[in-house]
């Protein structure tokens, strides 16, 4: 009998649905009031989960500034492959009125482009302080190390000067300016903020996306619990990186027993320990050891964002999947989103 992965994950009414600290209220109050000093803003989000890592908070804290969106870690979600590229030309309908680009952790490649926009955009500000670049995102989605590596691929030689950490919360203040590279006239410098996460969630499978993306603490959720959620995400990308441990399943339990055993995850007497196994479990997601794949889906939230613009244009749903139909990428798109 072949495997029937699950098709629903369940709702668990105990998982917080907010981690909305008082750094993240104090960092955002900072980010206002220096707002009229910034020329423009990098909003990183998590490429695993596109729609998830979208912080409606900075539309109204940033108004009208000038923004460039980089979505990172795109290596833990997918390649090159002409699925992700298409996904990744719904993503920029997302957000016409700013440059979209995409950024792997290890491919300076990726920065290039970035690099190259900086450089040919004529910000139209003081020359004497420079072009000031506020860098923001969700919590852990990757902007101190987003820095380091645009400095680096400007100049090797400069230090690392962005604190960078496995668990969110590692940038607790706003940063002062760091220079990343000399224009005509101006210097460009980019200026570090702590991560900040939307006052309330409406549901617990958001949650666990940015538990599993390290954009919570992940002590707030049973660990068994965000290993579940993996499983369930790996079964659903149609991917078995866990075939050393367990033939296809949709039972964490006992996949963290075989896991735990293998992994030396154990207790006194040789007992499996199982929520160090879930731990480690985990982690190997984070080192891109269990697959590579988007959480999100990103074909559905194109169209309720054309029913949105729609709507407010007196149109509906209907007509926005009609006219998504018309469109030459989208067989090809849902069939990646529905895997």
């Amino acid at each position: 009998m072949s495997f029937i992965p699950r098709a629903t994950f369940p709702q668990i009414d105990s998982i917080p649905r907010t981690y909305f600290l008082g750094h993240h209220k104090a960092g955002l109050s900072k980010m206002k009031e220096m707002l009229s000093r910034i020329d423009h803003v990098i909003e990183c989000r998590d490429y695993r989960i596109p729609a998830t890592s979208i912080n409606p908070v900075f539309e109204e804290a940033l108004g009208d500034k000038s923004r460039y969106i980089v979505y990172t870690k795109r290596d833990l979600g997918g390649d090159h492959a002409p699925e992700s590229q298409e996904r990744e030309k719904l993503i920029r309908k997302w957000n016409k009125e700013s440059r979209v680009f995409f950024a792997s952790r290890f491919s300076s490649g990726t920065l290039k482009p970035i690099i190259d926009q900086l450089r040919s955009d004529d910000f139209k500000i003081n020359s004497i302080t420079g072009c000031r670049v506020l860098v923001v995102g969700m919590p852990n989605v990757g902007k101190s190390s987003l820095i380091n590596n645009l400095r680096a691929y400007v100049d090797k030689k400069k230090a690392r000067a962005a604190k960078t950490g496995a668990d969110p919360g590692v940038t607790r203040r706003v940063g002062a300016g760091l220079k990343l590279l000399q224009k005509e006239m101006y210097g460009v410098y980019l200026i570090d903020t702590p991560g900040v996460f939307v006052p309330y969630m409406p549901d617990s499978e958001s949650m666990l996306k940015l538990a599993l993306c390290s954009c919570v603490k992940r002590s707030i959720i049973p660990p068994v619990t965000i290993a579940d959620y993996l499983l369930y995400q790996i079964n659903r990308a149609k991917q078995h990186p866990y075939h050393r441990f367990s033939k296809p399943t949709n039972e964490i339990i006992p996949l963290l027993e075989s896991f735990a055993q293998k992994q030396g995850c154990l207790g006194k007497g040789g007992v499996p320990d199982i929520e160090a196994a879930a731990r480690k479990f985990v982690y190997t997601y984070e080192t891109g050891k269990m697959g590579a794949f988007v959480m999100d889906n990103v074909l559905e939230t194109t169209l309720k964002l054309k029913e949105e613009r729609l709507a407010a244009l007196g149109g509906s749903i209907n007509q926005a999947k009609k006219a998504e139909k018309l469109a030459k990428a989208v067989p090809q798109v849902e069939k990646v989103e529905t895997v």
